[in-house]
């Protein structure tokens, strides 16, 4: 439809795919959170795949830096569409690890299988958005997530 209005009536038009982006003021309803909040309440968290997923988790600030990209880079073409993740997939298991190290506290987990509809990695190529936006991630998620942990704990005044 954007490419349509883009063609048709000369706006331009920018898309962006976000991957799996956490950190502060994140979704609840993300891994990042939900195995946060399951830890801290000694409960088990939920473990698809049995753990063998790999996901591009993205810091937010990385994304804020892809948007001003998005809105400041000249010569874009009148429809672009970007990735804006990590450029690289993640071991579920490692970022349950380093969240657990976050918290000081040894994860329980539920192992279970693969979720209807999931899939088992995800991976942002981000060459365009490094190119024409000057895009580059900078949030390993042995940074990310000790930040985030950091504001959850602070926000939730725990």
């Amino acid at each position: 439809m954007a490419h349509s209005y883009s063609h048709l009536y000369g706006l331009q038009t920018i898309g962006l795919r976000f991957f799996t982006v956490y950190g502060p003021w994140g979704r609840p309803d993300m891994a990042m959170w939900l195995f946060t909040k399951a830890m801290l309440a000694g409960q088990a968290i939920q473990v698809f795949n049995h753990g063998d997923m790999r996901r591009d988790f993205t810091y937010v600030a990385d994304i804020v830096a892809g948007l001003r990209g998005a809105l400041t880079a000249p010569g874009l073409d009148p429809y672009e569409v970007f990735n804006l993740g990590n450029h690289r997939s993640e071991n579920l298991m490692e970022m349950i690890r380093t969240i657990g190290d976050a918290l000081g506290i040894e994860p329980r987990m539920e192992m279970l299988p693969m979720q209807a509809g999931d899939v088992p990695a995800t991976y942002a190529d981000t060459d365009r958005a490094r190119r024409k936006l000057g895009f580059e991630p900078t949030t390993p998620i042995g940074v990310g997530i000790p930040r985030f942990i950091e504001w959850y704990r602070e926000y939730h005044r725990l």
